[in-house]
């Protein structure tokens, strides 16, 4: 039974999980006393472990409050856990939030973005992340297996060929055949190299990645890099040197100091990208001070979409644009595009297309593109939502993410 009334208290949250090939997905369930039931995707498999836990510890603070205040909640529970502010808490506090919006939409009949202001664009602009990269990586969940550049060739005629403008891979390394790709993500213990040094060959062969993935797309897709925490400042400097020639869309940079990623900045002939790793207004504000990025990524699932919408709101006004941070499940693609629905000052947004097998039966509905944009639904709440069934069918398996299995993703 669906009501108008937003004072109907939250009477259980839980969480729970499945498999999802090389991770798990994990979710959050809240029901209110008048039966409407909210959700909310989060992540503990990329560097997290313990949210659930978290999200437990903190759900006897949620129940019977109304689903309607989860402003006030969220306070509270940021007033509740001060001392470790960030961290595993803040993804918690934003997983419950998440569900929190959800159920409140359904409550009210509308769609999240009609809570977020509305919406400003039916259809989002999307860009296909991880190409290649999942092919390489992960060859046993993502088919075909991309074992040579022309593999990389082939992806890129893949994306031209399936209506998307725009696509972002990473670093590997090649034999001399160029062949038999491995990742090169130092900053993620792959290899063991802390020191996060960038040799010739890095640049040798991230460059002969790029032009043949550029051969398969042709001169009209825009082309992204993501670097993530994989060298320091010199490292970088030295790669974005080495392919100043190269046509970019942008190159991810994550670098915890401000003062670094501006200097970056400064000199790269690329925009840069950075921030997927941030978590609430105040870890953002140094990087706007700093102008240290030209986009500035949020992870809404991790910061919550209200608290979401702050960050981008504090952006705007440095005149810094927005792209969410987005390799999940279909929930969180969702929440992820009713955030970009809302937000003026949208760049672009990351979407994984390469799915595992049972990727849709663990949703009601999935994301619909067309020619290279997600188009927005109309349907209450997040307009998608776990299938309890497909979810046990699927139980979630030890060891997975990161920190387990996940050493390759």
């Amino acid at each position: 039974m669906q009501t108008s009334d937003v004072t109907s208290r939250v009477t259980r949250l839980e969480t729970l999980a499945c498999d999802a090939g090389w991770r798990n997905y994990h979710f959050v369930k809240l029901v209110t006393e008048d039966g409407i039931v909210g959700w909310s995707e989060y992540d503990e498999g990329f560097g997290a472990p313990g949210v659930s836990a978290a999200i437990e510890r903190l759900a006897a603070r949620v129940v019977g409050q109304p689903v309607g205040d989860h402003e006030r909640i969220y306070a509270e529970l940021y007033a509740a856990t001060r001392p470790a502010a960030g961290g595993v808490v803040a993804l918690a506090m934003g997983a419950i939030e998440n569900a929190l919006l959800d159920a409140k939409a359904r409550t009210l009949g509308v769609p999240c973005y009609q809570l977020l202001g509305g919406r400003l664009r039916e259809r989002i602009r999307v860009y296909w992340s991880h190409c290649a990269t999942w092919r390489i990586n992960r060859a046993a969940w993502y088919k075909p297996a991309i074992t040579d550049l022309d593999g990389v060739r082939a992806i890129g005629r893949e994306v031209r060929e399936k209506g998307f403008s725009a696509c972002k891979t990473n670093i590997f390394l090649y034999d001399a055949q160029g062949r038999n790709p491995t990742a090169w993500r130092p900053g993620f213990g792959v290899p063991n190299a802390p020191e996060l040094n960038v040799e010739r060959r890095v640049l040798h062969d991230l460059r002969m990645h790029l032009e043949a993935l550029r051969e398969g797309t042709g001169p009209d897709v825009d082309i992204l890099l993501d670097l993530n925490f994989n060298a320091k400042t010199e490292g970088f400097l030295k790669i974005l040197r080495a392919i100043a020639d190269l046509d970019l869309f942008w190159v991810e940079i994550d670098s915890y100091v401000p003062e670094a990623l501006a200097t970056i900045r400064k000199q790269s002939p690329h925009p840069i990208a950075s921030c997927e790793t941030l978590l609430g207004l105040r870890e953002f504000m140094p990087y706007f001070r700093e102008q240290a990025m030209d986009v500035a990524i949020v992870d809404t699932p991790w910061n919550g979409v209200w608290q979401s919408m702050k960050i981008a709101n504090l952006a705007e006004a440095q005149e810094v644009n927005v792209a969410p941070h987005n390799f999940y499940g279909h929930l969180c693609t969702m929440m992820n595009a009713h955030f970009a629905a809302a937000v003026p000052n949208l760049r672009i947004m990351e979407t994984d297309i390469d799915r595992l097998e049972w990727d849709d039966a663990l949703f009601t509905h999935v994301p619909e593109y067309v020619d290279g944009h997600l188009l927005m639904p109309q349907r209450p709440g997040w307009g998608t939502e776990p299938v309890e069934e497909a979810i046990r069918a699927h139980p979630p398996k030890a060891g997975a993410g990161l920190l387990g299995d996940g050493k390759k993703a």
